[in-house]
């Protein structure tokens, strides 16, 4: 009986070559010129993702450093038809606005805003169920977050989504203290859920909070380098 490994032998002593010891090609037609291999940028799809520890919130870095400066925080809470806007310039935080816009016309006010106001980060509220679980609606909110962050990321802003559960009670109930009527509490239920969005989010220091990280690579070079600093809070 033959053995079955004698007649790999010259195949194995083949490969077994020196590359010094083949003939060398004249005139070698283009197809056998291959390249050589080229080391991946950090533009490859082998680089990680960005953490929130690269990129935290505000909220975060004024716990790691008292003395940080600049960043203004933009509180949004999300609904069908309008959209409660809050804002906090420091560690107050006060209502802005109401919005009845939706879609692109929606994102597109949110940045303007955010350029007036000096914002370099959006906090939305995302609905979530007492146990911690998200909602159908759930879905809609990361929506407009994932369109809103490619945008944001344009200027080196941020968007991260806080945990918005029970937001509307607590808006309600702070409304009541504050004496007004039920009018007033039905037009106002919007501005101050994004009130209670942001408070939450400054009571947390931002611990908690995902960040909402567009999938350019480019645009996340933008959010590692941030926007261009204020002379008003880094002067020359």
């Amino acid at each position: 009986m033959c053995s079955i490994q004698s007649s790999f032998l010259p195949l194995i002593d083949l490969f077994s070559l020196s590359t010094n010891s083949l003939p060398k090609l004249k005139n070698d037609p283009a197809f056998l010129r291959l390249p050589l291999p080229k080391a991946y940028n950090h533009h490859s799809s082998l680089r990680a993702v960005l953490s929130i520890e690269e990129v935290p919130p505000n909220a975060l870095r004024r716990k790691s450093d008292p003395q940080w400066r600049g960043g203004f925080s933009l509180g949004v809470d999300l609904g069908l038809s309008r959209t409660g806007l809050a804002i906090s310039k420091g560690f107050s935080v006060r209502p802005l606005m109401v919005l009845e816009l939706r879609g692109q016309k929606l994102e597109l006010r949110l940045l303007e805003i955010a350029e007036n106001e000096e914002v370099d980060e959006f906090i939305i509220g995302i609905p979530k169920s007492w146990d911690g679980k998200e909602t159908p609606q759930s879905n809609k909110v990361r929506s407009v977050a994932g369109r809103l962050a490619v945008r944001a990321a344009e200027r080196g802003w941020r968007v991260y989504l806080q945990d918005e559960h029970g937001t509307s009670t607590e808006a309600t109930y702070r409304m009541i203290n504050m004496g007004l009527s039920k009018g007033a509490r039905q037009k106002s239920i919007d501005v101050y859920a994004a009130v209670m969005v942001l408070e939450r989010y400054f009571q947390t220091s931002g611990e908690g909070t995902e960040l909402v990280l567009p999938k350019q690579f480019n645009l996340q070079d933008k959010l590692l380098k941030g926007p261009p600093k204020d002379i008003d809070f880094y002067p020359e």
